[in-house]
């Protein structure tokens, strides 16, 4: 009874071991001690370490250009359409910052509109007409300025993507660690695999940490971006309309 209630003792103690082997902290110790043995999961980890800071420098970058696109759009063109005549319109936009999207591409139909009529009685001219050369700016300007607010939306879309299967790279190879410690000791005791089992959904867990943010800010990025693209066309149709024909329509 003695010698069976020893054997428990021992086996709890050892499972308790075990489990101490399933943390954070001792596969960091574990692939500290021996890089060579974990080289698979340390270029694991350091990706998806680089992947979840490339998506969180995207996503505060994206957050702080949406902000100003918000607080500039209804300020920089009420600025154009509220102003006189065109000559201060186009005055007004030339004093807006550089990366401010809707003044340069009202400035790109302006500048369309005077280079056409310099241009009248040309060849140039009697092929397009003014309205045609305008609207063939507008279009390149909002393709330009839809681009710029772009930036980040594929990497983040990359390491949603990606991401869980990184963590799956590190989870396949610590069960395999796992059976290759039950194939050299023979023990299949949770002693023997606490450690690889461990290590598998550590980085199971890291993927899905890393990719969940990603996506989230993959689809609101998208929304805020389809809205302000919407916003450049609007834009564009009423520049258009105001520099073929004269006046705007309302």
């Amino acid at each position: 009874m003695l010698q069976e209630t020893l054997i428990a003792a021992a086996g709890g103690a050892n499972a308790a071991a075990a489990l101490n082997q399933m943390g954070f902290e001792h596969l960091i110790t574990e692939m500290t001690s021996q890089p060579s043995k974990f080289a698979v999961s340390w270029a694991v980890l350091l990706t998806l370490v680089v992947m979840s800071a490339m998506s969180w420098y995207w996503t505060v970058i994206n957050i702080i250009k949406s902000m100003r696109l918000k607080s500039q759009a209804d300020r920089v063109t009420s600025a154009f359409w509220e102003t006189p005549n065109a000559q201060d319109a186009i005055r007004a936009m030339e004093e807006q910052p550089k990366n401010e999207p809707f003044s340069k591409i009202a400035l790109d139909a302006a500048q369309a509109a005077a280079h056409h009529q310099r241009a009248e009685g040309s060849t140039a001219a009697e092929t397009l007409s003014r309205s045609e050369f305008v609207d063939r700016a507008l279009r390149q300007a909002v393709a330009r300025e839809s681009g710029k607010i772009q930036g980040g939306m594929i990497l983040l879309a990359t390491v949603g993507a990606t991401a869980p299967f990184v963590g799956l790279l590190g989870t396949v190879w610590g069960i395999y660690g796992a059976l290759i410690q039950i194939g050299a000791s023979g023990n299949a005791g949770i002693e023997a695999v606490a450690g690889p089992v461990g290590e598998a959904l550590i980085m199971t867990a890291i993927g899905l940490f890393v990719a969940i943010p990603a996506v989230f800010a993959f689809n609101f990025f998208s929304k805020i971006n389809s809205s302000t693209i919407a916003k450049f066309d609007a834009f564009a149709h009423d520049l258009h309309d105001f520099f073929a024909t004269g006046a705007r329509v309302r």
